[in-house]
């Protein structure tokens, strides 16, 4: 009986053990997700006209999913400055608005008065609503940046533009950040 319970107990124990093992391993090495463009940009976005455009555009360059909305003054104040950045590195970087407003007519006069390069998924939309899901955006503005192949280098682009201004585009080039 005690040779059954050792034996038990030192089959719990290794099992234990290579599981614990396999749980570290896992959680040790570096977190990568990957989302390709059209898994989580729409094959269409809306130009600054309200037009579907296609997303080949996006093709070989960052992408910063922009979330954002024109009730929020947090954002009012980056929308300017993210505008500068994209448009200093627009051969390589380009940004994709997520709005936050509560109809179109609200995005789309947001996106007007700003005079927003870029391009938007359509406002509520189910593929804006999955973008959120997926990135665990809790806040905004929020914006996440995709490499070229679309894994997420950075959740943390708001706060690397205001602190590395142009030098952020660099950190984005050497790997994945915060993802």
């Amino acid at each position: 009986m005690k040779r059954s319970k050792a034996l038990g107990f030192l089959i719990v124990f290794v099992f234990g053990s290579a599981a614990a093992w396999l749980a570290l391993k896992n959680s040790t090495s570096p977190e990568k997700t990957t989302l390709s463009h059209a898994g989580l940009i729409p094959d269409t976005l809306l130009n600054k006209e309200g037009t579907e455009i296609s997303t080949d555009s996006l093709q070989g360059k960052y992408v910063g999913l922009y979330f954002s909305a024109s009730w929020c003054g947090p954002c009012r104040s980056f929308t300017p400055e993210l505008i500068r950045f994209r448009n200093e590195h627009a051969e390589q970087f380009e940004v994709v608005l997520v709005g936050g407003d509560g109809t179109a007519k609200d995005q789309a006069k947001y996106v007007n008065k700003y005079d927003m390069p870029w391009l938007s998924m359509i406002n509520q939309s189910d593929e804006a609503r999955q973008a959120n899901e997926s990135l665990g955006v809790k806040y905004i503005p929020f914006l996440v940046i995709l490499d070229p192949s679309g894994n997420v280098v950075s959740k943390e682009g708001v706060k690397e533009i205001r602190a590395l201004k142009k030098e952020a585009m660099n950190l984005w080039a050497n790997g994945p950040k915060g993802a």
